[in-house]
């Protein structure tokens, strides 16, 4: 009897434990389909094979990264021997490249004061051509600006920002000569005519991405970001009477 009793007993305080503890354990209820929220995936990244053609400045690494892939990859698919010696034009398979993006690295120091705009004043353009043309002027150290803006012609994308060899050398630049500007002012060329056509919306975008960039790291006040016609002396209307700077002061503020 006694051993019957003991069973019992035991069984008997095993079922309150697990009947306390079911008590106890969280419910889950199952939502219903019209009140569940579908998270947006991210788009995926496209990617394709291109031919890019090396700019003033461009190395096999600043080229991998522009179109995030690895630099060892292009170095085999161009059977480059040596990734160190590169040439302006040449032409190189990058594959599956994602879209491109501007590699912009900026350099501790107290010798930038300005930021001064220009166009081109033609149609066409990139750093590869205003480099050439700047080398027949005399300019000893090729391309003047600091940075170009294409306008998605002579093979670059609209908007694509390209870095020139003075910025990467910490060089004065040869873009503004009024107000002794080249020592102290960084030259940013868009690419086309803003006397008789109009700055494309990319550009406008990669303008005031650039412009806030340098303005914030180098603490350059907006009273001193200037077109090339607004320094003291200078006879020109760079960087176009179509400019629209109202668009790019408003912008500018929005996108801190």
């Amino acid at each position: 009897m006694n051993v019957k009793f003991n069973k019992v007993k035991i069984l008997s305080i095993f079922l309150l434990i697990f009947l306390a503890s079911c008590a106890r354990a969280p419910v889950y209820k199952t939502v219903p389909p019209s009140k569940r929220v579908d998270y947006p995936k991210a788009p995926p990244v496209m990617r394709k094979d291109l031919v890019h053609t090396v700019g003033p400045g461009e190395t096999v690494w600043r080229i991998a990264k522009m179109y995030d892939v690895d630099s060892k990859i292009v170095v085999r698919k161009n059977k480059i021997k040596d990734s160190k010696k590169i040439e302006m034009g040449q032409k190189l398979l990058v594959p599956k490249a994602a879209p491109i993006r501007p590699v912009v690295t900026l350099y501790p120091t107290d010798k930038w004061k300005y930021i001064i705009i220009h166009h081109s004043a033609t149609d066409i353009g990139n750093a590869l051509a205003f480099d050439r043309y700047h080398n027949l002027r005399g300019f000893t150290r090729g391309l003047g600006y600091h940075f170009v803006i294409d306008n998605g012609t002579k093979g670059k994308f609209d908007g694509q920002i390209e870095v020139s060899p003075r910025w990467l050398k910490k060089q004065d630049g040869a873009h503004c000569r009024a107000g002794g500007m080249n020592p102290k002012a960084i030259g940013i060329c868009l690419v086309g005519n803003f006397n008789s056509g109009k700055i494309t919306e990319k550009q406008m975008d990669s303008l005031v991405y650039l412009v806030n960039r340098l303005r914030k790291y180098y603490n350059i006040p907006k009273s001193k970001i200037l077109g090339h016609g607004q320094v003291k002396s200078a006879r020109t209307d760079c960087p176009g009477k179509e400019f629209p700077w109202s668009q790019f002061w408003s912008l500018l503020s929005k996108n801190k």
